[in-house]
């Protein structure tokens, strides 16, 4: 089992404020010899009438010895995941939960945005503080 981020349960209480249900933490990947645990899975029923919608979160927290750094990591393990992800549960979306000061101060960047849209990455954006998630960013 891995170690939850430092974020874990700021996040985790911030979907559930905003009405999400928590159906798996951490979330098991497994695909043939690979097995793996992204962070949290979520669905959010819409109306009785229609399916809800569901989610995984992979929760960052960029505190490592740079945001460059970080970023690396956290892409390559988001692409790994949604691959996986769409082999094994189509129906879910993976989104990259992040600290709404990295937000501002490092994933607003010109670069960081080319490199966040040409690889389709779905950000939470949260202020851990109050644990509350301020943006959706698809």
């Amino acid at each position: 089992m891995p170690a939850k981020d430092t974020y874990h349960n700021a996040v985790k209480n911030a979907l559930l404020k905003d009405g999400w249900i928590i159906t798996a933490d951490p979330y098991f990947i497994k695909y043939e010899d690979a097995e793996l645990y992204a962070d949290i899975a979520a669905e959010k029923p819409i109306a009785a009438e229609r399916q809800g919608q569901k989610i995984v979160v992979e929760i960052k927290s960029f505190i490592g010895r740079s945001l460059m750094y970080d970023f690396h990591g956290a892409l390559g393990q988001y692409i790994v995941y949604r691959n996986l992800i769409q082999l094994t549960a189509p129906e879910y979306r993976l989104y990259l939960a992040i600290d709404d000061i990295v937000y501002q101060d490092f994933f607003k960047r010109k670069s960081i945005q080319v490199i966040t849209n040409e690889n389709q990455v779905l950000l939470m954006v949260v202020e851990m503080a109050k644990e509350e998630i301020l943006q959706w960013i698809n």
